[in-house]
């Protein structure tokens, strides 16, 4: 439309369809008036023929005057509505662009939780693995421990007893020995002793 407004030819147009409606405008008018009387007739020529023309004058001269405005206008409204529509266009293709994109995500999400959990079951299983491979070696450590502990427990009760044993040997011996030695045999003992001290 801002074309036909800057073009010679389509304000040609727009001057000569003007005219034509003032024309019919004019001739409606006449017909109007009751043109059936020549003295009527030739009344309305005189003074509405002026009228006419006046009307036509000030039709012509405010469209010469105001073409350039109103073509500005239009024009200027034209290009605001085409930035807007351009606007929109860019922001429709935007939004277009993201919902493609999230329905992309949404449809490849049943894809990453699986993986996310398959990710989640492995390092699950790995622990597992690790504290049951801690646990026995822990186990292994506290079982060689506690058998060290007995080993060491056993031998110390086996040098106590022995002792024990001893010393009811020693006691026992001592006993027997006072029994049976009578006074002759602890002389002989002694000499004995002397004899062997001596030489």
């Amino acid at each position: 439309m801002r074309d036909v407004f800057k073009s010679s030819g389509g304000r040609r147009l727009l001057f000569w369809g003007l005219f034509v409606a003032l024309t019919l405008t004019a001739g409606a008018a006449f017909a109007s008036s009751g043109g059936g009387h020549a003295a009527e007739a030739k009344h309305w020529l005189t003074t509405d023929t002026a009228r006419v023309l006046n009307f036509v004058v000030l039709m012509g001269f405010l469209f010469f005057v105001l073409r350039k405005p109103v073509s500005n206008a239009l024009s200027g409204r034209i290009s605001t509505i085409k930035d807007e529509l351009d606007t929109l266009e860019k922001q429709k293709a935007d939004a277009e662009k993201t919902l493609a994109e999230y329905e992309t995500k949404i449809a490849t999400l049943e894809d990453e939780v699986e993986v996310i959990l398959g990710q989640y079951r492995d390092q699950g299983e790995a622990a597992k693995k690790r504290i049951m491979e801690e646990a026995e070696l822990h186990a292994v450590k506290l079982e060689e421990q506690a058998k060290r502990n007995i080993d060491h427990e056993f031998k110390a009760a086996r040098a106590d007893l022995k002792a024990e044993i001893m010393a009811l040997a020693l006691s026992r011996a001592e006993a027997l020995i006072q029994e049976k030695i009578n006074t002759d045999d602890q002389e002989k003992l002694v000499d004995d002793y002397l004899n062997k001290v001596v030489v």
